[in-house]
C-alpha cells in the first residue's frame, strides 16, 4: 500500500508538547485554580502524559448548559501496571482510594491490563496519586504520546516462558519510561533543583512521539493480548528441546498494528502488524526502544489521525522497518519461528501452574467492579495476604500465586460472598466493551452500559439454534477508535450515533484476521435481524469445530478485506 509522505505544519499538540518544559506546562497553576473544576485546554493535553484524562459527565451536559454552568468536570486516572500484576496490599490501597477519592467509587479493569479510577474531582488528584506512590504505583505514561502500559499474557507461574515473558514486559516498560521529573514535582511534591543538570529525554525528545504507542508480550497458544493489534508484539517462542520445561527461546516480532480509525475517513484504518523476524530474549527491550525511535523520527506530526506507527509502516513498508531497526540496534533479526494459536480468552476458574501454585480467574463483566459481592470478596481475600491480583487483557481478574494450603480459604470466601460467575455463558465470557458514555468525550453511542443487555438477547438467539455452548467473540465500542478491539471481534459493533451501530463480521477466533463491514447504522432490532440468518446458516452448515468468523468467510457470507484501504464502510 502506498501512502504519500507526511506533509504540512506540525499539529497544535506538537507545539504544546514542545513548549511544555518536559510535560510541566501550566498544570500546577491549573490545579490551584479553585474557580473551575477543569484545567486549560493545553494542560488537558499534557496531563494525559501523566496518566490522566479530563472528562465531564455527558448525562448532565445539556442540563448544566441550560443552567449556565460549566460541564461537570472530573478526571479519569489510569495506572501503569506492566503485565497487570498487583500485590494484595496494592489491591487494598487502590480499592480504598476508589471509594474515598473518586465520585463513581468503582474500580475499572481495562483492556490493557491496568486499572482506572473514574470521576475524580480535581482536588482529589494529588491525594489519589500520592496514595498510589505510597504503594509503589504510578500513572506515568499510561496515556499520551508515549509508550503506554505494556501488556503480557497472564500469568507468570503458568510456565517458564510465561515467567520470562512477564519479566520482559517489565523491562520494556522501564526502558521506555519518560525521564522527565514533572510527574514527581506536580503530583508528589518533589522539589526541582535550581541550577541542576539540564533535563532531557533520550528517547522521546521535547516533542515525544507523534502519537500513542502500544506494546504487548504474548505467550501462545493464547492470544489474549490481541498481538496483531499492537504497535509491537513480542510473541514468545518456547524451546522444543524435549525437556518439558517450556523455557523461553526468544520472540517473534509483530509490528505496525493498530485498530483506531475515523468514521468516513478512508485515510484512517485498522491494520494488523507484520512479522519482521525473531530476536533473543535479552534483545527485546532494545528492539522496542529502537522501533519507538523510528516512529519518533518518521511518524506524521502534522495530522494526528494518521500519526500512529501503523501508518508509518504502511507508508514505508515492513522491510524498511526491519532494515532500519537492524541498522540502529546493531544486530540482525533471525527468521520468525512457527507458533500455534488456539484461543484469546483465559479459562475461568481454578488452574494449577507449572510452579505448583494455583490461580483462580474471576469473570468481571466489561471490567467494572461495583460495590457488592465480588468487591467485598476481593477485599476480604486481599486482607488475607495469601495471593496476588492480576488484571487480564479480557478485563477479568486472576487471583494468582496461591498455595495449596490457602486454596480452600479463598474458595470459601468467594462462595460465601456469592462472587463466583458460575452461570456465565460462553458468549458473555467472550464479550468486551469500552467505557463509552457517560464519561468518554469521543463516544457517540453506549457500550459498557448497553452490551450486557444486548448479550442477553444474543444468548437467547444462540440458544434457539442450539449454539449456547459455542464461543463467539463479541466486541463493542462507542466510537470507531477501537479501545475494545472491535475489528478483531467475530461480531464487532462500533457506535455511530445514539442507539445505532455499524456491524463488522468475520474476524478469526484467534485474532489474526480483521473483520469486514457488514451493515451500517443499525439499531438493536437491526443488529438482531442482521445476525439471525447468519446464525441459522452457521447452525446448519458449519464444519465440526469451526468458529463463527471462519464459517462466515468460508461460506462467503462475508468477505474479509484484502487491503487495509478496503476496510471502511461505504461513505
Amino acid at each position: 500500500m502506498s501512502i504519500d509522505s507526511p506533509k504540512g505544519a506540525p499539529s497544535p499538540v506538537e507545539r504544546i508538547k514542545s513548549e511544555s518544559d518536559y510535560l510541566r506546562g501550566g498544570i500546577a497553576e491549573g490545579l490551584a485554580d479553585n474557580l473551575s473544576g477543569a484545567v486549560s485546554e493545553s494542560d488537558a493535553a499534557l496531563i494525559k502524559f501523566h496518566g490522566i484524562y479530563q472528562q465531564d459527565d455527558r448525562d448532565l451536559r445539556a442540563q448544566r448548559a441550560e443552567r449556565k454552568l460549566e460541564p461537570a468536570h472530573s478526571f479519569m486516572i489510569r495506572l501503569r501496571i506492566p503485565g497487570g500484576l498487583l500485590s494484595s496490599r496494592q489491591w487494598l490501597a487502590l480499592d480504598s482510594a476508589a471509594a474515598e477519592l473518586s465520585e463513581r467509587g468503582t474500580l475499572r479493569l481495562t483492556t490493557r491490563q491496568t486499572l482506572q479510577f473514574h470521576g475524580a474531582p480535581k482536588e482529589n488528584l494529588r491525594p489519589l496519586l500520592k496514595t498510589c506512590a505510597k504503594n509503589m504505583l504510578d500513572s506515568i505514561a499510561a496515556c499520551g504520546d508515549v509508550n503506554r502500559n505494556v501488556m503480557c499474557s497472564p500469568h507468570p507461574g503458568a510456565s517458564a516462558a510465561h515467567f520470562a515473558a512477564h519479566k520482559t514486559a517489565e523491562e520494556i516498560s522501564a526502558r521506555l519510561l519518560p525521564k522527565s521529573r514533572a510527574y514527581f514535582e506536580i503530583w508528589l511534591g518533589e522539589k526541582r533543583i535550581a541550577g541542576g543538570e539540564n533535563e532531557n529525554e533520550p528517547l522521546y525528545g521535547k516533542q515525544y512521539l507523534p502519537r500513542k504507542f502500544k506494546i504487548a508480550v504474548a505467550v501462545p497458544p493464547v492470544n489474549d493480548v490481541d498481538a496483531w493489534s499492537q504497535d509491537i508484539a513480542f510473541v514468545a517462542v518456547a524451546n522444543n528441546d524435549g525437556n518439558g520445561d517450556n523455557a523461553l527461546a526468544g520472540f517473534n516480532i509483530l509490528t505496525g498494528g493498530g485498530l483506531g480509525m475515523a468514521q468516513g475517513d478512508r485515510g484512517a484504518f485498522p491494520r494488523l502488524g507484520d512479522c519482521i523476524g525473531f530476536c533473543e530474549p535479552q534483545q527485546a527491550a532494545e528492539v522496542a526502544w529502537h522501533i519507538a525511535a523510528l516512529q519518533r523520527d518518521f511518524g506524521d506530526r502534522s495530522d494526528r489521525r494518521r500519526a500512529r506507527w501503523k501508518y508509518t509502516v504502511a507508508r514505508m513498508g515492513a522491510d524498511w522497518a526491519r532494515s532500519e531497526l537492524q541498522k540502529r540496534a546493531g544486530f540482525d533479526l533471525h527468521p520468525a519461528r512457527e507458533v500455534h494459536w488456539t484461543r484469546r480468552n483465559e479459562p475461568l476458574g481454578w488452574q494449577r501452574g507449572a510452579d505448583g501454585k494455583w490461580s483462580h480467574t474471576l469473570f468481571v463483566e466489561n471490567g467494572r467492579i461495583y460495590s457488592g459481592g465480588l468487591r467485598d470478596a476481593l477485599r476480604e481475600i486481599a486482607a488475607l495476604s495469601v495471593c496476588d491480583f492480576l488484571i487480564t487483557p479480557n478485563q477479568n481478574l486472576m487471583l494468582v500465586n496461591i498455595a495449596d494450603s490457602d486454596r480452600a480459604r479463598l474458595a470459601a470466601v468467594l462462595s460465601r460472598r456469592n462472587a463466583e460467575a458460575n452461570e456465565v455463558t460462553v458468549l458473555r465470557e467472550h464479550s468486551m466493551a469500552c467505557v463509552a458514555l457517560p464519561s468518554c468525550p469521543l463516544a457517540t453511542a453506549e457500550s459498557e452500559r448497553y452490551l450486557p443487555e444486548l448479550i442477553g438477547k444474543l444468548e437467547s438467539e444462540m440458544e434457539k439454534r442450539g449454539l449456547a455452548k459455542d464461543a463467539v467473540t463479541v466486541r463493542m465500542t462507542g466510537c470507531p477508535n477501537g479501545c475494545a478491539r472491535p475489528y478483531l471481534g467475530e461480531i464487532g459493533l462500533v457506535g455511530k450515533s445514539p442507539g445505532r451501530y455499524n456491524l463488522y463480521l468475520g474476524a478469526s477466533f484467534t485474532g489474526d484476521r480483521l473483520s469486514a463491514f457488514a451493515a451500517g447504522n443499525l439499531d438493536e432490532t437491526g443488529i438482531l435481524s442482521a445476525l439471525a440468518p447468519l446464525l441459522d446458516s452457521y447452525a446448519a452448515e458449519r464444519n465440526p469445530g469451526e468458529h463463527f468468523g471462519d464459517f462466515l468467510v468460508r461460506a462467503k457470507k462475508i468477505r474479509p478485506p484484502q487491503r487495509t484501504e478496503d476496510f471502511h464502510p461505504p461513505l
